[in-house]
């Protein structure tokens, strides 16, 4: 079975189709827990109303089963929220925020 690090490197796959980077460098990924087959990405947005939520949660399940985790769920979090500090300095270099 994959491991949590596996996991998050897998989400890297998954990109913010506005902004062109992906969700982990975003600082979207708040936690990753794999218990045998099931995993659990805990996650945030950038706003409660982003249109992309459903969109993304999709596309986070998605790769995570491509690794063969078949129970996979994601949890939302909103607290604390999300801010550009918790962005990787790729993403603030690739966003020209540095």
């Amino acid at each position: 079975m994959p491991t949590g690090e596996e996991v998050r490197e897998k989400l890297r796959e998954v990109m913010d189709p506005e902004l062109g980077v992906n969700i982990v460098d975003l600082g979207l990924i708040y936690g990753v827990e794999v218990k045998g087959s099931s995993v659990t990405v805990k996650m945030t947005f950038t706003t409660p109303a982003c249109p992309l939520l459903n969109f993304l949660v999709q596309n986070v399940e998605s790769k995570v089963k491509e690794l063969g985790l078949e129970d996979v769920r994601v949890e939302l979090v909103w607290d604390p929220p999300w801010t550009p500090e918790r962005m990787s300095p790729e993403a603030k270099m690739q966003l020209g925020m540095k």
